[in-house]
């Protein structure tokens, strides 16, 4: 069907521009060289397009996302790039299973919930998740000591990924990665898991790479003059014009915000309310005009809708459900 027969807000994604990620990743980081996180699309249907790039392996970020990849029969190897503290729900899964831990209660609740593998998440500088460089060693020793088989070390440079500054970001994720080869060194294993998009081809320390939103990158990225294009939009449409502005029906329930305004080509967007996106067209619009919409960040917003429509032109030939939404 036209998108003109779509509902909006509504989540497309561009084929032509999409097909171009997946290849210009596979040809970066070939097989395990990339573990594709499955939160910047929560979508089974689009991760079997990343197999079919040459990319089995995935990270999670919720255990919902774990269930229904395991589900989906995408479950080769799948790492919760997250603590949980029940894993009970982890133990049953038809897949590799392998959880990040840094604490020793996260230790105590992957060996009680059935867990056979763990990654012992690092802090290298975000101050988020992860334990000291210099307490990993202690704690793969008592995952073993658990009956845990301790598969190496993870650490996301999040506070880098971002960064406009190309040298700036070599710079800092070495910075990072000095400390996460530092812990690897006290806790051994095969993998050393980190970075993400904007370092994916500067984070040369890591075995693999946990990059996601280059399948369908958002403004923010696109700062960074990656080789990947924008694939996803949101839909809207206008529902009233004003003297000098236009609202379109694409609100905060559509769009992530914490990475700033959507934007809308031609036109600057003044602000954004629950249900409604308020801009300045540069040339006239009338009430019923469609308009697509590109979000700052890809992750929370796709978490906002409940399917995305993979388009050609404005032809949609696909609709795949967001299948991994909550928790």
């Amino acid at each position: 069907m036209d998108i003109s027969a779509l509902a909006t807000p509504a989540l497309l994604v561009d084929a032509e521009a999409f097909d171009h990620n997946l290849r210009a990743m596979s040809e970066a980081l070939r097989g395990p060289r990339l573990r594709p996180h499955v939160k910047a699309h929560k979508c089974t249907a689009l991760a079997a397009r990343q197999v079919a790039a040459g990319h089995v392996t995935f990270c999670c970020a919720t255990v919902r996302e774990m269930e229904g990849m395991a589900k989906a029969g995408l479950g080769e190897d799948l790492l919760l790039a997250n603590e949980v503290l029940d894993a009970r729900r982890l133990g049953d899964l038809d897949a590799r299973v392998t959880v990040a831990v840094d604490s020793p209660e996260t230790v105590h609740a992957a060996a009680d919930g059935g867990v056979k593998e763990v990654l012992i998440d690092v802090n290298v500088g975000l101050p988020r998740c992860g334990c000291p460089p210099d307490e990993a060693g202690r704690l793969a020793d008592l995952a073993r000591s658990k009956g845990l088989e301790v598969r190496g070390v993870m650490g996301y440079e999040g506070h880098v990924v971002g960064l406009p500054e190309r040298t700036l970001r070599e710079q800092l994720t070495k910075d990072a990665m000095d400390k996460l080869i530092a812990a690897h060194s006290q806790v051994g294993g095969d993998v050393i898991s980190a970075g993400g998009t904007g370092t994916y081809d500067i984070n040369t320390w890591a075995t693999e790479i946990q990059a996601g939103s280059y399948a369908l990158m958002d403004t923010a990225y696109a700062h960074l003059e990656l080789p990947f294009r924008q694939a996803l939009f949101v839909l809207a449409t206008v529902i009233s014009v004003g003297q000098g502005y236009a609202v379109a029906d694409a609100g905060l329930k559509a769009f992530g915000m914490d990475h700033g305004n959507p934007t809308v080509e031609g036109a600057e967007v003044w602000f954004v309310s629950d249900e409604h996106l308020t801009f300045a067209p540069s040339s006239p619009v009338k009430v019923g005009d469609r308009i697509r919409v590109t979000p700052a960040h890809v992750d929370p917003t796709v978490a906002y809708h409940e399917r995305m429509h993979l388009i050609i032109g404005d032809r949609v030939t696909e609709t795949w459900e967001v299948d991994l939404r909550g928790w």
